[in-house]
């Protein structure tokens, strides 16, 4: 029998949070070198672009904390 990736998900996450913890470990460990290497080159693209448009005023940043107290207030909704 073969599972959909949404029957793999909801038991993945079924497990305790140190199982899903080692689960998600040896699920990045398996990916592909290569695409690692693109996917980090997205990401350095992204900060860049994000740190120009701070340097540039085009975004408005706030406190650190703020951030993360907004995010802590969207989850817990």
């Amino acid at each position: 029998m073969s599972l959909t990736i949404e029957q793999i998900a909801e038991e993945a996450l079924a497990l305790p949070s140190e199982a899903r913890a080692l689960l998600a470990d040896r699920l990045v460990e398996s990916l592909d070198p290569l695409e690692d290497g693109y996917i980090r080159q997205l990401w350095v693209a992204e900060a860049r672009t994000r740190r120009d448009e701070v340097r540039g005023d085009l975004v408005k940043t706030i406190p650190g904390q703020e951030a993360l107290d907004r995010v802590r207030k969207s989850i817990a909704r």
